[in-house]
Order: C-alpha cells, then structure tokens, then sequence
C-alpha cells in the first residue's frame, strides 16, 4: 500500500495531503489537513480537516498531481458566495466577537 504525503501553501495556509492512490484495492484516499495555522478553516472543510474517497485513478485521470488537484479544488470552492463571505470577516474581525 503506497501513501504518499505532500506539504503544499494556499493563501498563506501550510496543509498536509495524504494520499492513497488505492486503500483496501478498492477505493482511493485523500487528506487533507491545514497545520499552519492548526486546523484553519479550508473552503472545503470547516474543520481544516478533510477526508475524501474516490474511485482509484480520479485524480491521475486529470493529468494533474495531487498538489495540484488539491489547489484546483480549494481555488474552485473559494469562488463561493459562503467562502468570500467568510474571508472578508476574517480580514475586517466583528466587535462582536470580541465581546
């Protein structure tokens, strides 16, 4: 069982990917995590944690590498309305919060 791991930035966030191009000879696998900053929130994962099965070969198929796949994805989902919205409070913070 091959697993291969990666350290790659997005947007000043430090994530670890492992990768299993076939777990148990039926499945792939794909983690995410963000560790610097620990666990910050992804577009793709609240949590800054995501694990994620596909069918063996999905990834190999675009022709990209996992790095690249997994900078696609967040670049894709942080087009949405929930994600911008998300950004521009963390860069303005809220009174509130503070409270």
């Amino acid at each position: 069982m091959c697993i291969e791991t990666y350290t790659l930035t997005w947007r000043n966030i430090t994530i670890k990917a492992v990768y299993q191009p076939s777990k148990w000879n039926v499945i792939a696998h794909l983690e995410i995590e963000s560790i610097e900053p620990p666990r910050a929130p992804l577009p793709i994962t609240d949590t800054g944690y995501l694990s994620h099965f596909h069918p063996i070969g999905s990834i190999e198929e675009t022709g990209r590498t996992v790095e690249d796949t997994v900078i696609f994805w967040l670049n894709e989902r942080a087009r949405t309305k929930a994600w911008i919205e998300y950004e521009e409070k963390s860069r303005q913070g809220c009174l509130f919060d503070q409270l």
